[in-house]
């Protein structure tokens, strides 16, 4: 069992290196055991590598964004729900893509294998929601929504962010076409 106070630095060291690397790439190891509190020893006793760093971040943000849809099905509709979701996701994403100079190709596979699952139950959840409420197609596909939203991190990092526009078109071709007499 890991102590509490191991439990905290590990969280804070989390917390600091998320803030730092978003604010650029160039922060050191060093920096980051400082601005969290703990000696060099403590920071590499949890994350021996950058690149072991690097992925901790990224698997607790798609944990984060995976545990979110319950809460968001409960308060918005199955396509709201995907709208706030999708965002958050291309977000993650755009992050994922921004600290992806510090992994090794095999880094960027092992990550993508240990979230590919828990990211596909996640919009299976709120797409069979919008299927039993008649609001998105009964042939709605996970992995195909994800496939297409991959080209939305691209579109937001431009100098002018299509993600919102290009997100409205996938969700329009989601959404089941009614008559105008319902």
């Amino acid at each position: 069992m890991v102590r509490s106070d191991a439990r905290e630095n590990r969280a804070r060291i989390l917390q600091v290196a998320r803030e730092a690397f978003a604010e650029g790439d160039d922060t050191s190891m060093n920096q980051i055991a400082r601005l969290a509190g703990v000696g060099p020893g403590t920071l590499y006793r949890n994350f021996p590598t950058r690149e072991a760093l690097v992925l901790a971040i990224y698997e607790v943000e798609v944990d984060r964004l995976v545990e979110s849809v319950a809460e968001s099905l409960t308060t918005l509709s199955p396509l709201e729900a995907l709208r706030k979701w999708t965002t958050d996701l291309v977000d993650a994403m755009r992050k994922k893509h921004g600290l992806g100079d510090a992994l090794s190709p095999g880094a960027h596979q092992a990550i993508t294998e240990r979230t590919y699952g828990p990211v596909i139950a996640a919009i299976t959840l709120i797409l069979d929601a919008g299927k039993r409420d008649g609001t998105i197609r009964a042939d709605a596909d996970a992995r195909d929504f994800l496939q297409l939203t991959g080209a939305l991190w691209r579109a937001a990092s431009g100098p002018e962010d299509r993600s919102p526009s290009m997100l409205a078109l996938i969700l329009d071709g989601l959404s089941v076409c009614r008559s105008p007499s319902e």
